[in-house]
């Protein structure tokens, strides 16, 4: 289905597709994350890997009751974005043998996914709002605060210790 597609007449068009790819993505977050943690040499970074991936399983939940919410069923479709980001992520990190400028490229990596994450959530956030989703909004809105205290945190991580260790 392309962006201007027939399938997508109305802004609820819009707003189930999007529902569909975020759920999509972090399928395919949850996925990735164990060989982000297994790469991981500094351990607040493999233990806030672990936390994120705990996090990401809430979040295809609370996607499932959005979907729930809506009168939908759970499905995703393809995010050739995440995909990207994620087929990008390995690439980069297959490509360092340094184990402290490997910590860096994972955080840079992980950052791009959140970053990904909260334009789909703040975007969804408005959506249910318009379409008069005041729950759907919620827990769209808990899923986008977690996002940003994730990213938060890498950026904390990665400016205390990290990234110097790195250079």
């Amino acid at each position: 289905m392309g962006l201007f597609s027939k399938d997508i007449q109305t802004l609820n068009d819009l707003f189930l597709h999007t529902l569909q790819d975020i759920y999509y993505a972090e399928q395919q977050i949850e996925k990735n994350l164990p060989t982000m943690v297994e790469k991981a040499t500094a351990p607040d970074l493999k233990a806030g890997f672990e936390e994120h991936l705990e996090q990401t399983r809430g979040h295809i939940a609370k996607l499932e009751q959005v979907f729930e919410l809506i009168g939908e069923s759970v499905k995703g479709v393809d995010c050739p974005a995440i995909d990207g980001i994620l087929e990008e992520a390995d690439d980069v990190s297959g490509d360092v043998d340094d184990k402290q400028v490997l910590d860096a490229a994972l955080i840079a990596s992980a950052q791009a996914v959140e970053h990904y994450e909260m334009t789909r959530y703040g975007t969804l956030i408005a959506w249910a709002k318009q379409l008069g989703n005041e729950e759907a909004a919620t827990l769209l809105a808990e899923t986008l605060e977690e996002e940003r205290e994730t990213d938060q945190k890498l950026t904390e991580l990665a400016e205390s210790s990290v990234n110097q260790q790195a250079a």
